[in-house]
């Protein structure tokens, strides 16, 4: 299995570091380009291992534990120059794996790595699978979407014509071909019964200002638009 490592770090020069040390262990890394939107680059990333530091713009590493803990059990291993007892209180409440000071041994924190993903994957544990549509986080496990912290539980029916419509990316799907996918998973969908999703989907929707995201398009079908 190969694994995807996502660092969430400001300082450059750590950034490459860990990036060459780890990439000469086969890791794939990556890291968000900004920090006022990580969560865009980890559902792109969609990474075996998180490695965040504390310190950084916009929000904190603890902030991006909360929104990362939110939808996946991906391990998280904190990096921080900060010695307070309280951080990694704070850091293995909030669900990280591990904490590790800096500056660190490199191959310590490789041991440490090896020994998280050993205990995460032993038994083949797979990761969420997340979409992110309009800044909001499809969660593809649990059929919930969830914006600005706040989350909107669909029915089955309701989240599988919100998945077809995002991942068709502003592509109209027409009644027919909707029913059909429906059909062909067993949900048994006609006509009527569409309708009815789609309109308790859009009124549920309201809940994260995303109702008018969904279009008709007259005669046509249906889209999940990009606002």
């Amino acid at each position: 299995m190969d694994m995807n490592i996502f660092i969430i770090e400001d300082d450059p020069a750590i950034f490459r570091s860990l990036k060459e040390r780890l990439e000469q262990w086969s890791f794939h890394v990556s890291g968000p380009d900004r920090f006022d939107d990580v969560m865009t680059a980890f559902i792109a990333a969609q990474p075996q291992l998180v490695i965040i530091d504390i310190q950084l713009p916009m929000y904190d590493g603890f902030h991006w534990c909360r929104e990362i803990r939110a939808f996946s059990k991906v391990p998280i291993l904190f990096l921080s120059s900060r010695d307070h007892p309280m951080d990694m209180v704070m850091a293995m409440n909030m669900g990280a794996d591990d904490y590790i000071q800096k500056p660190f041994h490199m191959d310590v924190l490789m041991a440490r790595i090896q020994a998280i993903l050993r205990r995460a994957y032993a038994y083949g544990d797979e990761a969420a699978e997340l979409v992110e549509w309009n800044g909001a986080i499809l969660d593809m496990n649990r059929g919930l979407i969830r914006k600005d912290g706040q989350e909107v539980m669909l029915t089955k029916n309701e989240f599988y014509i919100l998945v077809v419509l995002v991942k068709a990316k502003d592509t109209v799907i027409s009644r027919h071909d909707l029913i059909s996918k429906l059909w062909d998973d067993e949900r048994f969908v006609n006509d009527n019964t569409l309708t009815a999703n789609i309109t308790r989907l859009r009124q549920k929707l309201t809940a994260i200002h995303l109702e008018e995201a969904i279009v008709t398009k007259k005669g046509l079908g249906y889209m999940a638009a990009t606002l």
